[in-house]
């Protein structure tokens, strides 16, 4: 009789983890079960529609470092699944893949569409049943198999794999079964600032800023996105990634203060200061010193140091310059809420990761209980590290099953 493995999710880690174990094991049935009526919707939306598959870190020393929860887990099953085997895996399907100069790894077609293709393609190929709007209501350990109960229909499983990501009930199941499951709070969050600073210039950006969260140690660099909200872009997203405990416990009321050029105040008032002598007749606000700065955003750093409109560079004191210098590397804003993203949503939380055993991914309370992504309480900033913890965590779940 065939071994049947069953597995709740039918996204990245779900479909990863059953296409490789279907390749590995050809006689043994395996089955999908997701609860809406379709699949691989977090792949078709991530990294804008284009779906970034991982990053070109090659090191797993290095990688984990990307991860503020499951650092430590996650390096021996670096050892065994990386990112460059993510990447052979993907090309040998036919899916060429480009490496952008942030390290971002995407396919050729610039579309999550590619991604989704070679999946439901592949699991066509292995003979993989994939059951949606089958929505699971319970799971039961029956001596050596699982029972999982959806609304329409009843599944046994010698084999069970949970990759639901974030979602409640099926934490509530999985607690039924005995696992502790870490509270899930925000991981990738944006912040919400009302400042007279950010009005009407949502959509401008810099490349590279860093921001730190006032009386914390938290701080973050990159690129840096002023939205019709607040802020956003990488900078305050490894910012939220890693900060995501204290700033649940601060209940998103804090002060950060954004260093908009990365450079030292003093470095940037000498530059005012060679600005002022070079620039003398004309008018401040016109145009912006530097070059990362546009010239709106540079309008709203002249008007918040008090700088009237008609004011000329010889015209500033070096009081003025200093506050303008303060603006541009010192710039205090409070934040009183957060966003986060619909379908790219990622949590801190899940099972607890000292009751699962990572050289297979397996339950140390049941055997043939598996967990992958972000169902277990792992995450990392943006940039395809989620993802590649879905990839090596399916990969080893599927050799497990062949050993």
């Amino acid at each position: 009789m065939k071994k049947r493995f069953v597995i709740i999710g039918g996204g990245a880690a779900g479909f990863f983890a059953a296409i490789n174990a279907a390749e590995m094991n050809p006689e043994m049935e395996v089955i999908i079960l997701e609860g809406s009526n379709k699949v691989l919707q977090k792949v078709k939306v991530s990294g804008g529609g284009r779906c970034n598959v991982t990053h070109a870190c090659f090191t797993p020393n290095e990688l984990i470092e990307f991860y503020p929860r499951g650092r430590k887990e996650l390096l021996g099953p670096f050892h065994q699944f990386m990112t460059g085997d993510v990447m052979e895996w993907f090309e040998n399907r036919g899916v060429s893949l480009k490496i952008e100069e942030d390290n971002r790894v995407f396919p050729e077609s610039n579309s999550s569409q590619t991604i989704i293709d070679c999946f439901l393609d592949s699991a066509k190929k292995a003979g993989i049943i994939i059951q949606i709007s089958t929505r699971v209501e319970a799971i039961e350990k029956d001596n050596n198999k699982f029972k999982i109960k959806t609304a329409s229909k009843n599944f046994t499983a010698d084999y069970l794999l949970v990759a639901t990501g974030s979602n409640t009930k099926v934490w509530n199941m999985i607690s039924n079964l005995g696992h502790q499951v870490i509270i899930p709070i925000p991981s990738l969050f944006t912040f919400h600032i009302t400042d007279k600073r950010l009005e009407e210039i949502s959509g401008i950006s810099v490349p590279y800023a860093s921001v730190k969260v006032l009386n914390s140690k938290l701080e973050a660099q990159g690129p840096l996105l002023i939205t019709h909200w607040g802020l956003s872009g990488p900078a305050i997203l490894k910012l939220s990634a890693w900060g995501a405990l204290e700033l649940h416990n601060k209940e998103y009321n804090f002060k950060i203060e954004v260093n908009w050029l990365s450079k030292k105040h003093e470095t940037v008032l000498e530059l005012l200061k060679a600005a002022k002598r070079n620039n003398a007749k004309k008018i401040v606000v016109l145009r912006s010193v530097f070059e990362v700065i546009s010239k709106r955003l540079w309008m709203k750093f002249v008007a918040a140091a008090n700088i009237s409109p008609s004011t000329q560079w010889a015209q500033l004191s070096n009081k003025d310059l200093d506050h303008l210098a303060s603006q541009l590397t010192k710039s205090v804003f409070k934040v009183s809420g957060k966003s986060t993203f619909k379908d790219e949503f990622v949590t801190a939380g899940g099972v607890d990761l000292c009751e699962v055993n990572f050289k297979r991914f397996e339950s140390k309370l049941h055997k043939n209980l598996f967990f992958a992504g972000e169902v277990l309480n792992i995450d990392a900033i943006t940039g395809g590290f989620n993802f590649q913890n879905a990839w090596t965590g399916g990969w080893i779940v599927a050799t497990a099953l062949n050993k």
